[in-house]
């Protein structure tokens, strides 16, 4: 018989995602904290009313590319371009001591009953395991305070693309030594193939789309479409062929798109479906994929001192590259807190480790509670780091009140909000025609 578990699964995860989210508001905390919380109280680890079915899982996924794309949209290229080389020095910075902090606890922890195997392998794991970084949580605390196409979110977003790629030579390192992955020449022979592929194909695909927005002006809604093709497709691609994260494609084809004329209609459509349905089930997926193992004394302190390393390792070493770049110290920190969370990416580490042996099994329950709570500290630290003077939202424009923040919450307000960008386009198209005749 069919069941129809998933559909009293998504009417609670919407439910409660948005209730707990207004609580966290309340608390002038952002609402992706409440999102993240309200899957761990639904899920094993205490409620134990949620599971992580496949069909969650699968909705997370696009959750999290939908996200990744928008943030793409979003993105100031100009400003992304002028923090190349920072957020270059600002990948290797945090992953280099994250690295080095994660196998020195492990190097204190792994041994005695504990240990098997190959000790010096399993330490260096849990650095690895530590370098990775989901930039997902950072992006929705960003376009909540209005900061993702600011210094501080070009710097984190670029920074993000290159600790992924650092992450996977990092991990095909480790793989290749036990003789369970494929080579390291291989591995980055891939990685010039995907940027050389996304170079090609992104060109292409910019010139095409082009020219469909001179050849239709009227019904935009088939815009969103075709971006919305163009992002699975890339996304498709870049985990499929090249061996890179699907969140790293999507994010590379907002970026192709943003530039266009049509990228606030299409930026406002695709935040519609991710705050309807997609974003909550992704958050909430995060606490519920949580299950607690029982663990020593022992374990328990290396889980305190491995969430401690987690996090300062990431502020200190993405802050000082932040700082050598010339940021001010400020944002040096709000670079830092930014590189703080770890999520699906870490855990797809952990358990391809546990898989190989090169990971305790001992030390999964540790990971798995790093990643709950960097999910849920990094935006609460974050927004004290910020301030709420810089915090903004994208209606940060039109006059202040509570009148104004009460309508912000009705669906006349999103309506309202849609009509003045579809007029806006429409104008805009019948202003390109009148510059086409002749005078």
């Amino acid at each position: 018989m069919e069941s129809y578990q998933f559909l009293l699964d998504i009417a609670l995860i919407l439910f409660s995602t948005k209730l707990l989210g207004l609580f966290t508001r309340g608390l002038k905390m952002p609402q992706v904290v409440g999102s993240l919380l309200a899957g761990l109280l639904l899920g094993p680890a205490v409620l134990n009313i949620l599971h992580g079915t496949d069909f969650i899982k699968k909705v997370s996924e696009l959750g999290v590319i939908i996200l990744m794309f928008t943030a793409g949209l979003e993105t100031d290229v100009k400003e992304l371009r002028r923090a190349g080389k920072a957020s270059l020095i600002i990948a290797f910075a945090g992953v280099l001591l994250p690295l080095g902090g994660g196998f020195l606890i492990a190097h204190v922890f792994n041994r005695g009953d504990i240990s098997s195997g190959n000790r010096l392998l399993q330490n260096v794991f849990i650095g690895v395991v530590l370098t990775a970084t989901s930039v997902s949580i950072t992006v929705e605390t960003l376009r909540e305070l209005g900061k993702l196409d600011t210094r501080v979110g070009s710097a984190i977003l670029g920074a993000a693309l290159i600790d992924d790629i650092l992450g996977i030579l990092a991990l095909t390192v480790i793989t290749s030594s036990t003789g369970g992955g494929a080579g390291i020449g291989l591995v980055l022979l891939r990685i010039l193939l995907f940027f050389a592929f996304v170079a090609v194909t992104g060109f292409a695909f910019y010139k095409l789309f082009m020219r469909l927005i001179k050849l239709f002006k009227k019904d935009l809604r088939r815009f969103a479409v075709v971006a919305f093709v163009f992002c699975l497709l890339m996304a498709y691609c870049a985990e499929e062929f090249f061996g890179v994260a699907d969140i790293t494609g999507a994010y590379i084809a907002g970026l192709i798109i943003c530039n266009t004329q049509k990228t606030k209609y299409i930026a406002s459509r695709f935040d519609t479906l991710s705050f309807l349905l997609l974003s909550p089930i992704f958050f909430a997926s995060i606490g519920i994929e949580v299950v607690l193992p029982q663990m020593s004394g022992n374990i328990i302190l290396f889980t305190v001192l491995l969430l401690i390393v987690s996090i300062l390792t990431k502020i200190v070493g993405c802050g000082l590259g932040a700082k050598a770049c010339g940021y001010p110290g400020k944002e040096s920190l709000q670079i830092g807190l930014g590189m703080i969370p770890r999520g699906e990416v870490t855990l797809i580490i952990a358990q391809k480790g546990v898989a190989l042996g090169v990971m305790n099994t001992a030390f999964y329950g540790p990971i798995i509670i790093m990643v709950v709570v960097t999910a849920i500290v990094t935006p609460v630290l974050f927004k004290l780091a910020v301030g709420r003077q810089e915090g903004t939202d994208k209606y940060a424009g039109i006059v202040e009140s509570p009148l104004v923040d009460r309508y912000r919450e009705t669906e006349q307000f999103d309506l309202a909000q849609q009509v003045l960008l579809e007029l806006h386009e429409s104008l805009k198209g019948n202003s390109e025609d009148s510059e086409d005749k002749p005078n």
